[in-house]
């Protein structure tokens, strides 16, 4: 079996590789946590990516329930059109819609599935998905049809750690925390991104970036995508990071609360 590895666009640890390797062996869902910025979502893209494979994405709010994720069944629908005449309204199957989980079973190939931010949906939410996680199928009561996965797909689930998710749950999972990437790890990402960078505008970066992500009182820390853009907006302007001779350029595209420029301000101040 091919095992995933880091990509030109994708660049990941060793651990992580080995987390998402061992999940595909064991035919059990990676459940990945971290702060934001450290590539959960973007990593289920590369996956698909690396083995060629379409990806579906489920992305949970707090009103998301389980049953959407396999199927809908439009009553309103059909009762609109009996209403209108419309022939067939007696083949309910015609309203019954596959959910993104339902998709995923029903694909002649196997697909990557991301569960996006689960622990955003109630407290029973995981609990709901034990059974045809476990067993790859589900039934449509309306129709009594029972849709089984042709293929079992590789299943991405993250989380932000909002609320804890249930034990039964978790033993279903193989788990990883990812860790925020150290400054070598991020240097490859940002060069995976950016391959042409000056090697001297990349050090000084990564130097003040880091200084800042270590603020005391930070209240949302940058992530990878923030000083990506931030690298991005210094090429495009050309501007040079020298804090001796003026400001640093693009704050905002790094920090996103007034708080948080303040505080940087400050350092600056006290520096």
């Amino acid at each position: 079996m091919e095992q995933f590895q880091s990509g030109k666009d994708y660049v990941a640890g060793d651990d992580l590789l080995q987390a998402v390797n061992i999940a595909m062996a064991l035919q059990k869902p990676l459940l990945i946590k971290g702060e934001p910025g450290t590539g959960k979502t973007v990593l289920a893209q590369a996956i698909a990516d690396f083995f060629g494979k379409e990806l579906l994405v489920w992305n949970i709010k707090s009103t998301t329930k389980a049953e959407s994720g396999l199927y809908v069944y439009d009553v309103v629908q059909r009762l609109y059109d009996s209403q209108l005449g419309v022939k067939g309204v007696d083949q309910i199957e015609k309203y019954v819609r596959l959910g993104t989980l339902g998709q995923a079973f029903s694909s002649q190939q196997q697909v990557v599935l991301l569960i996006d931010e689960i622990d955003k949906a109630d407290l029973e939410f995981p609990n709901d998905l034990l059974w045809e996680l476990d067993r790859m199928e589900f039934h449509i009561s309306e129709t009594g049809k029972t849709v089984a996965a042709k293929h079992r797909p590789v299943v991405i689930i993250t989380s932000n750690a909002e609320k804890e998710l249930p034990d039964a749950f978790l033993r279903r999972c193989v788990f990883h925390y990812i860790e925020f990437p150290d400054k070598e790890l991020m240097g490859k990402i940002i060069r995976a991104h950016y391959p042409k960078l000056d090697n001297q505008l990349l050090r000084q970066a990564l130097e003040i970036f880091y200084q800042i992500r270590n603020l005391n009182g930070l209240q949302k820390k940058p992530g990878t995508s923030e000083v990506l853009d931030w690298i991005c907006a210094l090429q495009i302007s050309e501007a040079e990071l020298d804090l001796e001779k003026r400001p640093l350029p693009f704050t905002g595209v790094l920090l996103k609360k007034n708080e948080d420029l303040n505080t940087l301000a400050k350092s600056f101040q006290g520096a």
